[in-house]
């Protein structure tokens, strides 16, 4: 038999007390619940703890060994429990994101923002990275939940939409195809063209569409940032392809966009999260908070 939390708190509670009865106040056990805890602790390590006598008990020199270390799995117990209670009443704990820079920049400032003010100690950790990383982190455990596109890896991963974006031709100040109230995908090669990484899902969706209609891109150099692509379409090098939703990060004076068509891509972004692994509750409250901004944001 093993000791159990019932008699590490009756020995405490004798070793720190006066008398049984003392003891049997400080825990609320009786005093005959109290001998049988004993008795049942020292027949389970083998040996005497407690010295008696008519009037009291005092501790052995075993007892003396082990007081300190009872009391310290008595706190290592309770501070578990608290613990546990704090995360499950989102009083503490992490939470781990892994978004495309898009929607890092252009979504989660807000979110991050409502859900500090509301559990201002749990802390959030975000990774701003490409599509493919984001599934790569969500799979491996390393984020709680990713923000993308539709992930390729259904069998382990699912994917909650919450949002649609659009692609949109971003333009100089002055522009011919801002003349336009939108843009057909086949104008675009007509211009010099300043892309975005080749290895983004953005630049993916453009290279294939621009396939499909039959007009090559007129590449005039790629950037990994998008903040980069902004600055060289308003420094008038050429134009771009961004989803719609990034425009903000790079709105600025001496640029400006115009819808895309023929075809009209959608792009579903999503909450990206690990089949049969349920979220931690701080996770949950945050996957909550973005289904309540994509919801009004969308209305």
């Amino acid at each position: 038999m093993k000791p159990n939390i019932k008699q590490l708190r009756a020995f405490v509670a004798v070793a720190q007390s006066s008398s049984l009865a003392e003891a049997s106040e400080r825990i609320h056990l009786s005093q005959p619940a109290i001998s049988i805890a004993l008795r049942k602790l020292e027949e389970a390590v083998g040996g005497a703890l407690f010295s008696r006598t008519a009037r009291q008990l005092s501790l052995t020199p075993e007892g003396k060994v082990f007081l300190p270390v009872a009391i310290r799995l008595l706190n290592d117990w309770s501070e578990a429990f608290e613990d546990l209670e704090e995360r499950f009443s989102k009083q503490r704990g992490k939470v781990t994101v892994a978004a495309l820079p898009t929607l890092a920049a252009g979504l989660l400032p807000g979110i991050i923002a409502t859900f500090h003010a509301r559990y201002p100690r749990i802390n959030i950790s975000l990774h701003d990275v490409l599509a493919e990383q984001v599934s790569q982190l969500v799979r491996e455990g390393r984020a709680d939940l990713g923000l993308s596109v539709a992930p390729h890896d259904t069998e382990e991963l699912s994917f909650e939409p919450v949002l649609v974006d659009r692609y949109v031709a971003v333009c100089p100040s002055g522009h011919p195809l801002l003349e336009q109230q939108s843009v057909r995908w086949s104008q675009l090669a007509g211009y010099p063209f300043i892309g975005i990484s080749r290895l983004s899902s953005s630049r993916q969706d453009i290279d294939r569409i621009m396939a499909e209609v039959s007009a090559p891109l007129a590449i005039l150099c790629d950037a990994s940032q998008i903040a980069t692509v902004g600055r060289m379409v308003a420094a008038g090098l050429g134009i771009s392809v961004l989803p719609r939703l990034s425009f903000r990060q790079i709105a600025t004076d001496g640029i400006d966009y115009r819808p895309l068509t023929a075809p009209d891509v959608e792009r579903p972004l999503g909450i990206v999260m690990r089949h049969r692994h349920p979220l931690s509750a701080a996770a949950a409250a945050l996957r909550v908070l973005i289904q309540e901004a994509t919801l009004d944001s969308s209305s």
